[in-house]
């Protein structure tokens, strides 16, 4: 009996030492059939190993990211505060930086937008850079562009609220309507959108995006932190003081 207790206690590592192929390769067909019986018994008197692992694995990817965002914020501090080309709203010299990676075709990033703008009403220091980052096909590829050039008629901001205002698909159509309605000069906008300087800015958040592994929008950066998926102003007022208090490391 003790020397069954012992066995089923060290099932969890026979179980990955099976996994290898070296391992398996050292036992016989019989001692594979047992083992392979005593780890479908083991595991089906105890699942919850199963969800501890799951849990496990996750929480380790989850810190290998962490730390790969760290070093990738370190690397690319300048492209991400400071690189001048991202359109900005807000307190252009605000103490604290709140950076977006936003599609206007996303759900949640056009959930957000209030509480951006209500950020900014509410804090006059707050800085805010977007990330144009368009991965919702066409449409937001010339949506990108057409709210980087509207940056050189004064109308970015205007154009941004007003294209995540939009219900439905935001496509080329709509976004030159849109433009058009707010009274933008077109041809310069068109003209604009076509400057090699927005396609770089584009390209510059796309690889920024894989660096900070950021796969989806919206997604938030405030200083040394990266807030993946939908973030509410409360929470981001919290990041924001958290900051000021303890001292900027990149804003």
């Amino acid at each position: 009996m003790r020397k069954i207790i012992s066995l089923l206690a060290l099932l969890p590592a026979v179980a990955l030492l099976w996994l290898t192929p070296a391992s398996a390769a050292s036992f016989d067909a019989q001692q594979k059939k047992e083992i392979e019986a005593l780890v479908r018994e083991y595991l089906l008197a105890n699942p919850e190993i199963l969800r501890e692992m799951s849990d496990n694995l996750q929480a380790k990817e989850q810190q290998a990211a962490q730390e790969a965002r760290v070093s990738a914020l370190t690397d690319n501090a300048k492209d991400i505060f400071k690189t001048g080309a991202d359109p900005v709203a807000g307190n252009p010299k605000g103490d604290v930086t709140v950076v977006e990676f936003m599609d206007y075709n996303c759900g949640w990033c056009k959930k957000g937008v209030g509480e951006i703008a209500s950020l900014i009403e509410h804090d006059k220091n707050v800085r805010v850079v977007f990330k144009e980052f368009p991965i919702f096909g066409a449409g937001s590829e010339f949506a990108a562009r057409a709210a980087i050039a509207a940056t050189k008629q004064g109308k970015y901001w205007e154009l941004h609220q007003a294209l995540f205002a939009h219900d439905g698909p935001v496509t080329e159509d709509v976004t030159r309507q849109i433009a058009e309605g707010l009274g933008m000069d077109m041809k310069k906008l068109e003209a604009d959108m076509q400057d090699e300087s927005v396609v770089k800015t584009i390209g510059t958040t796309q690889a920024l995006a894989t660096a900070l592994q950021i796969n989806g929008t919206p997604a938030f950066i405030v200083d040394d932190k990266v807030f993946p998926g939908y973030v509410p102003k409360s929470e981001l007022l919290k990041a924001i003081e958290e900051v000021r208090s303890a001292g900027c490391k990149y804003c």
